[in-house]
């Protein structure tokens, strides 16, 4: 149930804070007062989509917070998800700035709009003041037969099976279209692959293939400069070792005589130590270093014959071990596809599971439509429509991805009339009357605990205004409904009653909400009843109203 909404600087209002209770609550008000906008910032709270066009003018966003008493298995769902807050309680709130980004949040945490949705269809159902217009549509009609029946789930898997089906079906085609061209390209990549398998080159192994080449190649001047500086440091007369050595035999007892010159002595000790090493690793690296031409043969044979398979493919050759591996998996790609008798498998056994799915959607549908035009022929003799009849007929057409039902609503107006396609002959006030007995239909079939009409009453008046609120009270006696009407004989039912006005604010206009008194309600009533001249006359009419209902 909707407890709370909190609005900041939504289209024309600047602050409003709104409690509601159970039952049947109506807001009423002049043309353009924002009625609708309560609704409108509730449907974004709820996910809708939003844009920089609904933050009032001259701010800096818009603030929206509904306030929902939970239910256990919502308070469960939502704490799988980290979004719990108070036990019994759930806050939606969506933030939308001037430059239209949008945040959404749970309980105070971030959250998905998309989350936002999926927690709002568990806890409100709107029916707008355009519902009816989609009566007039084949599209329109299916989706309302499917709502009322709860088949959402079953429509999405029907779409899920036509587009693997469909997606199957389209790669068979170009299989069999194809194979000519398949065959071909197989052939060159399988040419391609077998030349690179049979380097069997590694990666990396083209890094060090060239740095041994290039060691070995250069393997004599490395031995013979390896040797020299050897040599210089520590083996020839006159090495830089010896002289080192002897120059320091003359500092240690100058040093001894001044400290000052103990540091420059301990510098030179640790040179003569490096020098030493130095000498001693350039030895054992000319050991180490091979004149291999054998070796140095066998490297530059591996290296041309590389750079020969690299040129042929216009690669580099460190590229080519990546290359072979995107060969071997288009290869593997051509081999499926070259497997007909596999496609063929798969895309059969995708139309089974779609004929299947679509089948029992079929029926299901099929179900529901009587029950629907049974529901709905029973509200319509109290609607003003004594002997009309609704029909809602499912007719096989063509597969889609939303099954293989044509939906269409015939309807028979009055007593007597053959049923024809409702957007052949509804008037616009018989549109709205079988529109809004549908809304109460598919408002009965939903569990959610609040339902929300929007001016779904237009078209209306006298008898069949009055039969509207008594069937929306009786929707108020185990649930919460609110209702946007304009309608006296509809607000006069209503369990609560709020009137939305414009005031003046500086040069802006802002929409206010307040709740009604019985003597307040008496002179909205009266308001609807005569427009702006209230007499006594239309205040007796509304103290009437008010105490029929």
């Amino acid at each position: 149930m909707l407890l709370a909404l909190h609005l900041r600087d939504f289209v024309i209002v600047d602050a409003l804070d709104v409690e509601f209770g159970p039952g049947f609550t109506v807001l009423t008000g002049e043309t353009g007062a924002g009625k609708s906008i309560l609704v409108d910032a509730l449907a974004l709270a709820m996910g809708g989509r939003g844009d920089a066009g609904v933050v009032r003018e001259g701010t800096q966003r818009a603030d929206i917070t509904a306030t929902f008493r939970s239910t256990a298995a919502l308070d469960a769902w939502l704490a799988e998800r980290d979004l719990g807050g108070d036990p019994g309680c759930v806050l939606l709130r969506r933030v939308i700035d001037a430059d239209g980004r949008s945040r959404a949040l749970v309980n105070g945490s971030p959250a998905t709009a998309a989350l936002l949705r999926e927690i709002g269809e568990q806890l409100v159902d709107i029916h707008g003041q355009h519902a009816a217009q989609s009566l007039l549509r084949p599209d329109g009609q299916r989706r309302l037969l499917d709502a009322y029946a709860g088949l959402g789930e079953a429509v999405r898997a029907v779409g899920e099976a036509w587009t693997d089906w469909r997606t199957l079906a389209r790669e068979l085609e170009a299989a069999e279209g194809g194979q000519r061209e398949l065959a071909l390209e197989r052939e060159r990549l399988a040419w391609q692959a077998g030349e690179l398998e049979r380097l069997r080159l590694a990666p990396g192994e083209w890094e060090s293939l060239e740095e041994e080449q290039k060691r070995l190649a250069h393997a004599a001047s490395l031995i013979e400069g390896a040797r020299a500086a050897a040599d210089a440091l520590a083996e020839s007369d006159g090495a830089l070792a010896s002289r080192l050595h002897q120059l320091l035999q003359r500092l240690r007892p100058l040093a001894s005589i001044d400290e000052r010159l103990r540091a420059t002595v301990e510098m030179l000790d640790g040179a003569a130590i490096q020098i030493d090493e130095a000498a001693s690793e350039l030895s054992a690296y000319s050991g180490r270093v091979d004149l291999d031409p054998e070796r140095l043969q066998q490297i530059e044979q591996r290296i041309s014959a590389i750079f020969e398979a690299a040129r042929r493919m216009r690669l580099a050759p460190a590229e080519i071990p990546a290359a072979l591996a995107r060969m071997q998996q288009r290869l593997q790609q051509l081999d499926a596809a070259q497997d007909l008798d596999g496609l063929r498998l798969k895309a059969q056994a995708a139309r089974t599971r779609y004929d299947q799915l679509a089948a029992s959607l079929s029926t299901a549908r099929q179900d529901a439509a009587r029950q629907l035009a049974e529901g709905v022929c029973g509200h319509l003799a109290g609607l003003g429509m004594a002997g009309g009849r609704l029909a809602v007929a499912c007719e096989p057409t063509d597969p889609g991805a939303s099954g293989i039902d044509a939906v269409e609503f015939r309807v028979a107006a009055h007593a007597g009339a053959r049923l024809r396609p409702l957007a052949r002959v509804a008037s616009g006030g018989e549109l709205s009357r079988i529109g809004l007995a549908i809304s109460v239909m598919a408002a009965q079939a939903n569990p959610v605990p609040t339902l929300i009409f929007d001016e779904a009453d237009a078209g209306v008046g006298g008898a069949v205004a009055d039969a509207i609120g008594t069937l929306m009270r009786r929707l108020g006696d185990d649930r919460q409904v609110l209702c946007v009407t304009h309608l006296p004989q509809v607000a006069a039912r209503a369990h609560r009653h709020f009137r939305v006005s414009k005031e003046a604010v500086g040069a802006a206009v802002c929409s206010r909400i307040a709740p009604l008194d019985r003597d307040e309600r008496i002179e909205e009533l009266a308001r609807m009843l005569g427009g702006a001249g209230i007499t006594a006359t239309t205040r007796k009419h509304a103290r009437e109203l008010l105490a029929q209902a």
